[in-house]
């Protein structure tokens, strides 16, 4: 019980530390809050919206590592390497993949509230 409680505060540590230095973290927490009522109201039943509510927090969590890895790769050096700015940005590209999911989840459901499917 005592391990469990103690990574309850290190995911907490981790995200408190996110949202303070990381603007696309607070943006994506934003789009979250903003999704759970918006979810019921597009999606044509309750797991829909149960859906499109893990679709954006999908796009959070792949944010989170992303910035685990910049915050990590310039703990290693601030100088410019070829190779840590390629990491960087596998790292963008697997947000930007999340966003692109994320965004075809939300259309499909308007689409589907709509009566077009």
């Amino acid at each position: 019980m005592l391990r469990i409680w103690k990574a309850t505060i290190n995911s907490r540590n981790g995200l408190a530390f996110a949202l303070r230095s990381e603007q696309a973290v607070r943006e994506e927490i934003f789009a979250l809050l903003l999704s759970l009522p918006l979810a019921w109201f597009i999606g044509a039943t309750a797991m829909r919206a149960v859906e499109l509510v893990c679709a954006v927090a999908f796009v959070l969590v792949v944010e989170l590592l992303n910035t685990a890895v910049e915050k990590l790769a310039d703990r290693l050096t601030l100088d410019h390497d070829k190779q840590i700015g390629q990491v960087k940005d596998m790292g963008s590209a697997a947000v930007g993949v999340a966003l692109l999911m994320a965004g075809a989840f939300w259309i499909f459901a308007i689409v589907e509230r709509l009566g077009f499917v």
